[in-house]
């Protein structure tokens, strides 16, 4: 019998490579805070897991038949492209990073990979000890 470590790691997984890029785009952000005219960039958490979720040519699970080419498409054009972010007070030379706002965004995205790092710590655990048979 196989262990499936998809199955036993659940969106776990995903989610922490996801918060890494996130990590890496908020990073930058920060980095390009006195870059004349750097916009300010984030990923859409929600957008790109479900896309990571979704496999290529299943349908998502609240997906829309197409019946007519007059249709509109429910589906996102690129799930994973950078999304600019609206400025609260944009400055004199065209930049939009919110110094603050960018360091509270990097921080909660460092508490919610530390908590998917540990729950996915307690599952190793737990498979550990079920291969022990503890």
């Amino acid at each position: 019998m196989s262990i499936s470590f998809d199955n036993a790691l659940g969106i776990h997984e995903q989610a922490l490579n996801v918060r890494v890029k996130r990590a890496e785009v908020l990073a930058n952000n920060l980095a390009n805070a006195d870059t004349p005219g750097f916009k300010a960039r984030d990923l859409d958490f929600k957008a790109v897991l479900n896309s990571k979720l979704n496999q290529p040519g299943e349908a998502a699970p609240m997906s829309v038949a197409k019946t007519n080419s007059k249709h509109l498409s429910t589906a996102s054009a690129s799930s994973e492209s950078l999304l600019y972010r609206n400025p609260t007070q944009p400055s004199i030379d065209g930049n939009t990073v919110d110094t603050q706002q960018e360091m509270a965004a990097y921080m909660k995205n460092a508490m919610d990979y530390q908590a998917s790092f540990q729950f996915l710590n307690g599952k190793f655990k737990s498979i550990t000890n079920a291969i022990r048979g503890e």
